[in-house]
C-alpha cells in the first residue's frame, strides 16, 4: 500500500457529505477530502484547543457559554501561529494529489477548513467542563 491508499483508508465514511455533479470544486474538496480528515483529527483537534485554552492562563473559564463560543472563532481567527498550528494537522493528511488540489485556491479552501474546525469545537464545548471540573 502507498502513502495515498493508506490515508485514504484510515478516514471516516461520512455520508451526509455528498459528492453531486454540480457542486462546486471547492465544495467538492470539502466534502471529499476536508470533512473526512477533520472527523478523524477530532481528538487531536480537541486536544490542541484544550493545550491553547491552558496557555491563555484558562481565561476561556472565565466566560459565559455564549462569549466562549465568541472566543473559540476568535481565537482560531486571529491567533496565526494556533491557525497554523490547526491547517498543519489537517495538510497533514492531505495525499500529494489532495494537496496539489488545496495549494491551487488555498486561501479559500483554508476558510473553509478553519469554519469547519471553529464549528466542530463550538459543537463540542462540554468537552472542556470536564478539564474545568478537574483542575
Amino acid at each position: 500500500m502507498d502513502r495515498t491508499q493508506k490515508l485514504q483508508s484510515i478516514r471516516p465514511i461520512i455520508s451526509s457529505a455528498k459528492i453531486m455533479p454540480n457542486m462546486s470544486d471547492d465544495e467538492r474538496f470539502q466534502n471529499q477530502t476536508l470533512r473526512p480528515i477533520i472527523k478523524l483529527q477530532n481528538d487531536l483537534l480537541l486536544a490542541s484547543y484544550q493545550n491553547y485554552i491552558t496557555k491563555m492562563k484558562n481565561s476561556f473559564y472565565e466566560l459565559k457559554i455564549e462569549k466562549r463560543m465568541g472566543y473559540i472563532a476568535n481565537s482560531i481567527q486571529k491567533d496565526i501561529k494556533f491557525r497554523n498550528s490547526l491547517k498543519g494537522m489537517i495538510i497533514g493528511q492531505f495525499t500529494v494529489e489532495e494537496y496539489e488540489i488545496y495549494i491551487k485556491n488555498s486561501s479559500a479552501l483554508n476558510k473553509r477548513m478553519m469554519n469547519m474546525v471553529i464549528k466542530r469545537i463550538q459543537d463540542q464545548i462540554q468537552y472542556f467542563e470536564k478539564h474545568e471540573l478537574v483542575q
